[in-house]
C-alpha cells in the first residue's frame, strides 16, 4: 500500500514538473528572502517568480512549517 501525500507536499509534483526546479531549490529561495511573512512571501513567488497562488502557498506553507519545528 502507498501513503497518499497530503498537504502542501502534495503539489511538490506538480511545482516542479511546471517550473523546472526542485523543491529544494525553492526552499532556498524563501529562506534567502528578505520577507518573512507567509502572505508577502506568497506575493513575492508570484510577482517575481512566476508561481501561481497555490503552489506558492504550498512552497511558503512547508518551509516556514519545516523552519518552525527546528
Amino acid at each position: 500500500m502507498t501513503d497518499t501525500v497530503k498537504g502542501p507536499a502534495s503539489y511538490f509534483p506538480s511545482i516542479e514538473k511546471k517550473y523546472g526546479r526542485p523543491i529544494a531549490e525553492w526552499k532556498e529561495l524563501i529562506r534567502s528572502s528578505p520577507l518573512v511573512k507567509h502572505m508577502e512571501l506568497v506575493a513575492w513567488l508570484k510577482s517575481g517568480h512566476g508561481l501561481g497562488h497555490g503552489h506558492a502557498n504550498a512552497l511558503v506553507a512547508h518551509t516556514l512549517a519545516e523552519d518552525n519545528a527546528q
